[in-house]
């Protein structure tokens, strides 16, 4: 399962598919606080990332591939100076 759902954090891994969007939505409200540990991130469906970019959970791992940490990082944090 792409994305595994503990206490407070939301474990992102392999390939999220635009099926865990809604899913990931729906945790997200649910758990307010809630985290998102993006180690193992190797590709978002832009649902996916729709999501993160528009909730904008912490981070609490960073994506281990570099270069998927170049580009998602600044996306999410560019959406915070602009809000």
């Amino acid at each position: 399962m792409p994305i595994e759902y503990k206490k407070t954090v939301a474990v992102l891994s392999g390939i999220c598919t635009v099926e865990e969007a809604e899913e990931l939505l729906e945790w997200l409200h649910a758990h307010p606080g809630g985290k998102v540990n993006l180690k193992d991130l190797e590709h978002p469906h832009t649902a996916v990332l729709q999501v993160l970019m528009a909730l904008r959970p912490s981070v609490s791992v960073p994506p281990q591939d570099e270069a998927m940490r170049a580009w998602l990082l600044p996306a999410l944090e560019e959406q915070e100076k602009s809000a």
